[in-house]
């Protein structure tokens, strides 16, 4: 519905051609900006009701004071792989997930699977690769999200993230005991909530426009072919320089596997093309934008250099495998 909306908008009622590069870029920016804000004030609603009802702070808790072996990032890397999210739609649970006090490592985890790997990308592998290469992408990231995941956790990287997130951490938790003691029913805890989730889509919504609106561009002037050429065999940087050309880019599993179908039937190693893959669903400038708002620039940094070199290793392994 969102997307006939965005069409209506652009190509019926602004007239723009469906086929030039400014209607494509607008209506990318159109339905992604509706999406994901819808996305964030829902997920912020969803994770106040859990935070009132079961406070997040007891499973914060629970997570810090018993050993679980890493089962815990197992767990955030699966969760993150059965949710249809793209690298910015994936960002409202985030929030909502280090709103309540979740360790930042097991957040992690679930970011850095959630757009790898779900079940758009699977059904598109299983149809252009076949079962085998759908399976070891599948393990392979949910592996990078706990790897990543549990790189980043060790770090102790909690004084990293922003004024905005602490202060929203600290109010989450005050209003979760307040409302604990007064015992209060679920209609009259409502407007509180939908008041908390109101406030955190403002605080971010011109992040998210920013962030969008890059990707919207790369999405309509990048010209095809522009990386094909980097990405050859013989060059034994290949998988560095896909992962990083990628990077800049944004578009989800749908929109990008038919892209590696095509570098690969031109020769591309797969393992070149898949880290391209990874790269553009994973990591990218809007998402950068968008975590700003909950980070500091220093942390953004950390995050996607990790994440990079964990993409760059699972490509050359992918290359050796395959």
């Amino acid at each position: 519905m969102l997307q006939r909306f965005a069409d209506w908008l652009v190509f019926g009622v602004l007239g723009l051609d469906k086929a030039s590069k400014w209607g494509d870029a607008l209506d990318f920016f159109i339905y992604d900006s509706i999406k994901i804000l819808i996305l964030l004030f829902v997920i912020s609603a969803i994770m106040g009701v859990i935070n009132a009802y079961f406070p997040v702070s007891k499973l914060k808790s629970y997570l810090q004071t018993h050993k679980l072996y890493g089962l815990q990032y197992l767990l955030a890397s699966v969760f993150g792989a059965v949710t249809p999210f793209c690298s910015c739609s994936s960002i409202p649970l985030f929030i909502g997930f280090v709103k309540g006090g979740i360790p930042l490592g097991v957040t992690f985890s679930f970011l850095i699977t959630s757009p790898l790997v779900n079940e758009v990308a699977v059904a598109m592998f299983l149809g252009a690769f076949g079962v085998k290469i759908t399976l070891i992408y599948v393990v392979s990231g949910i592996l990078l999200g706990m790897v990543g995941g549990w790189i980043l956790g060790r770090m102790k990287l909690e004084p990293l993230l922003s004024d905005w997130v602490k202060n929203i951490q600290k109010q989450s938790e005050t209003q979760a005991d307040q409302w604990a003691e007064e015992r209060l029913s679920f209609w009259k805890r409502l407007p509180g909530i939908l008041k908390d989730s109101w406030g955190i889509v403002k605080g971010v919504l011109v992040y998210v426009l920013i962030g969008i609106g890059i990707g919207a561009a790369m999405h309509g002037f990048v010209p095809e072919g522009f990386f094909e050429q980097y990405m050859g065999k013989d060059n034994f940087f290949a998988v560095p320089i896909a992962t990083i050309l990628a990077v800049p880019m944004y578009a989800n599993a749908a929109g990008i596997v038919p892209v590696v179908e095509v570098f690969v039937a031109k020769g591309i190693p797969i393992g070149t093309a898949i880290a391209f893959m990874m790269g553009v669903v994973g990591l990218s400038i809007p998402e950068a934008t968008l975590l700003k708002k909950v980070m500091t620039w220093k942390l953004v940094g950390i995050f996607f250099g990790v994440v990079t070199l964990c993409i760059i290793v699972s490509g050359y392994l992918f290359n050796i495998i395959l």
